[in-house]
């Protein structure tokens, strides 16, 4: 593929996220508020109000890849107390010096390509610049949650902990369904010096992008 590049999440470009996850809001708001949104039909408009409130307190949350002009994948990240679905977890809290990596997707034309692997790069690229210590994730453990689990996402809204790992990703509070995982910065200090060169020593031979996400 040829002609890929990456671009900043922002008000404008929201509408470039796949379907359904330019309308999920289950890690943008409370699980009752999500609930009250879906209800009303105001999922939309919740989920622009969140980026819009993100970029204007943080800066960048987000990153899209673009194929020749078309949208192809995007990763979700935040510090955890603009991620409210975060402290619903039973592997919470997101440790004090770590932003948390929400969730992310590939579409299913573009996988095998190498989009997944662009936008961990993107991702880590951006945080490593403004000074992170350290990226987690609640992973999914397993496949999709079974029917009635106390913590189920709408489909793809977790990243597979196997992902996680596989681009370097440690696990720091196991889990059956949802361990939280951890990278930690601070130890590759090449990232500081070389973070293109550094990344591709941490990612290897990682070539399948399997993000799903909302």
């Amino acid at each position: 593929m040829t002609g890929r590049r990456l671009e900043p999440l922002t008000l404008d470009s929201l509408s470039d996220l796949p379907t359904p996850c330019r309308s999920c809001v289950f890690w943008e708001l409370s699980p009752v508020a999500a609930s009250q949104a879906r209800r009303t039909g105001d999922t939309e408009f919740e989920k622009e109000a969140w980026l819009s409130a993100a970029l204007l307190e943080w800066g960048s949350v987000g990153r899209l890849a673009y194929v020749d002009d078309v949208p192809a994948g995007y990763l979700l990240y935040a510090p955890a107390h603009l991620v409210p679905r975060a402290v619903a977890f039973p592997t919470a809290p997101v440790s004090g010096d770590a932003v948390l990596l929400i969730t992310g997707r590939v579409l299913d034309e573009f996988t095998g390509g190498g989009i997944g692997r662009m936008l961990v790069q993107g991702v880590a690229k951006d945080l490593t610049r403004r000074g992170v210590r350290a990226i987690e994730a609640f992973g999914l453990e397993g496949g999709e949650p079974p029917e009635g689990d106390r913590y189920a996402a709408a489909p793809g809204c977790l990243l597979p902990a196997d992902f996680l790992r596989s681009v370097g990703f440690k696990t720091v509070r196991p889990h059956y369904r949802h361990p939280r995982l951890r990278l930690d910065l601070r130890t590759t200090l090449s990232w500081r010096e070389d973070v293109e060169q550094a990344i591709e020593r941490l990612l290897g031979t990682v070539r399948q992008p399997v993000l799903s996400g909302s």
